[in-house]
């Protein structure tokens, strides 16, 4: 006797993607290092294999690897495109004059960088006199190593008021992770289109060609550069499957392709290695890509979206578990680069000094402001920068010392409206010529501030003299 499966039922009609917004006009696949599959036109990626001896509607096959084509399989990252006319077709390459404010090496033969034993601050950057786009407002102002060594890393800022055009730019030397604070970034990539408003991430990966335009006018913001790794998420060890950056909030751009047979110009970047820029004309959209599928893909993620983490009992636990995004290093267990965020949450600690604490740190620290205020400080602006060097001792000040330890401890709603995030990375930063001299006058930070943390322990010697001959220990 045959029985009939069929039962009344609703299926999806397609995977799961994101709707568009007032904010976001572009619609995005979610999680972080799947292997996805997008095609502009219905039917265009081959069945069955990667390069078939002809292409559906004529396009043309083109693989790009960010990984060694031996990595491990879990470390492999490559993607394959299906494109109107591939990558290879263009008026090559012309030498352009070399940025001053860009570097790359941070070793100490370079003479445009130096090293601060102290602390630094600098404000936020100008929005240009005259019309810059993204790729030439780039200023970098910290970083460790040489990209030619393929390790290291480099933290920048950016200041633009101009949309690039028909100018493409591709990274031949690190990913860059962009945190914008002041207005929206409308990202095209070859993969498709990213919109990324303050509060937001993006990475595109080394090799990865894309143009950015600013549809609220001038912007300002962030960029760390890998020179080596790849991001990866952290690890969460005891806290179980879930919890900080959640895989599934991470978003991905669907192909989009433009028809465009009229001439570019796409600025090659090949500063990362040597430090020179070169020009590539070519008669033709480098946004050309019909369909796509692989794990190299560029992404965006909501910091609004990150799960805070804390004490319910006493005591601080360490600032890594507002890691969102690291890198590792070549030295095991040791992040070559991590990017925190410090967000509104709640701080419920009992008996504890719920401030950061003091502190020497053996990392190197570049602190940001997204959006909102810190603590009262009226210098520390969206768009500036603090800087820590390795066990630099740092902490709060004398008077919110005093506050903090006479305050009655309740459950409280911390950093309301504000976004913090951290460059923090195991090596040690060089500081470049343009942070120095041309980022207006760094402060430095004024040890005053804890003059008044005052030695309060000896106002107790009686008191601890009647505990030690109680203990019968002698003074001597």
């Amino acid at each position: 006797m045959v029985t009939s499966c069929q039962s009344t039922s609703i299926s999806a009609s397609a995977a799961f993607s994101t709707t568009i917004s007032k904010e976001d006009p572009y619609i995005y696949q979610v999680g972080f290092g799947n292997r996805f599959a997008s095609e502009a036109v219905p039917g265009t990626l081959p069945y069955g294999q990667n390069n078939p001896q002809k292409c559906k509607y004529n396009l043309y096959a083109e693989q790009i690897n960010g990984t060694a084509f031996v990595a491990p399989r879990n470390d492999n990252q490559n993607a394959w495109m299906y494109r109107i006319r591939p990558s290879v077709v263009h008026d090559g390459f012309t030498p352009l004059p070399s940025n001053p404010d860009l570097e790359s090496n941070f070793l100490p033969i370079n003479t445009k960088v130096s090293i601060s034993a102290g602390q630094l601050a600098w404000g936020a950057p100008p929005i240009p006199l005259i019309s810059i786009d993204f790729i030439e407002g780039i200023k970098t102002m910290a970083g460790s190593g040489d990209s030619t060594l393929r390790d290291g890393l480099a933290v920048h800022v950016y200041s633009a008021n101009a949309s690039m055009a028909k100018k493409a730019f591709v990274n031949n030397d690190g990913d860059m992770l962009i945190v914008p604070c002041n207005g929206r970034l409308d990202i095209q990539t070859e993969f498709g289109k990213l919109m990324a408003r303050p509060g937001e991430i993006v990475v595109i990966q080394r090799g990865i060609r894309f143009k950015v335009c600013l549809p609220d006018g001038a912007s300002c913001g962030y960029i760390q550069e890998l020179f080596g790794a790849h991001y990866e998420l952290p690890e969460l060890g005891p806290l179980g499957a879930n919890g900080l950056a959640n895989t599934r909030d991470f978003e991905s751009p669907v192909a989009c392709f433009d028809i465009d047979q009229t001439p570019w110009e796409g600025k090659i970047s090949f500063f990362r290695v040597g430090g020179t820029l070169h020009l590539c004309k070519q008669q033709h959209t480098p946004f050309d890509v019909v369909a796509w599928h692989g794990n190299y893909v560029p992404y965006k993620y909501a910091l609004e979206k990150f799960v805070a983490v804390g004490s319910t009992t006493v005591d601080h636990m360490d600032p890594c578990i507002f890691c969102v995004l690291t890198a590792k290093s070549r030295i095991p267990g040791t992040p070559l680069a991590d990017f925190l965020i410090f967000r509104p949450r709640w701080d419920v600690a009992n008996k504890t000094f719920r401030p950061p604490y003091y502190h020497r740190n053996s990392a190197s620290e570049l602190v940001g402001l997204i959006y909102g205020g810190y603590m009262g400080r009226n210098e520390f602006v969206p768009g500036g920068l603090n800087y820590t060097p390795p066990f630099s001792p740092h902490g709060p000040s004398a008077d919110f010392f005093k506050t903090a330890s006479e305050s009655e401890l309740k459950p409280q709603w911390i950093q309301d409206g504000a976004f913090m995030c951290m460059f923090e990375s195991s090596m040690l930063f060089s500081i470049t010529e343009y942070a120095m001299k041309r980022a207006g006058t760094p402060r430095e930070h004024n040890p005053k501030i804890w003059e008044d943390l005052k030695p309060s322990f000896i106002t107790n010697l009686h008191e601890i003299s009647e505990t030690l001959r109680a203990a019968g220990i002698k003074l001597t």
